[in-house]
């Protein structure tokens, strides 16, 4: 699987798990929302590992970026805002800063 489709997948997994956290604390869901949260973060961490890095920082740091579109992202498809020209500024420069952490020659 290539990186970038296992970050797509992790950060998908950690927005729902997060989300299932925020629901229930902040929404007023029920409790058993934390259920699949949970079930989501573990399958976050676990896809993390599939990143074919000697280094946990640097898949993490490139991960980042990914994060921070893929959090863009839902704000506008689940929550209903629709980000910003500096929301998006800020997320294009996240993912420049992904790719060069994951394409730099080594």
């Amino acid at each position: 699987m290539p990186s970038l489709a296992i970050y797509a997948a992790a950060a998908l997994a950690e927005i729902a798990g997060c989300f299932a956290f925020w629901a229930w604390l902040k929404l007023d869901k029920p409790i058993w929302w934390l259920a699949p949260g949970l079930v989501s973060l573990a399958l976050f961490a676990w896809l993390l590992t599939l990143i074919d890095s000697p280094a946990a920082g640097r898949a993490y740091a490139a991960y980042g970026g990914v994060y921070i579109v893929a959090s863009l992202l839902w704000l506008w498809a689940v929550e209903g805002f629709r980000p910003d020209r500096w929301d998006i500024a800020g997320g294009i420069i996240c993912l420049a800063g992904a790719a060069i952490i994951i394409a730099a020659p080594r």
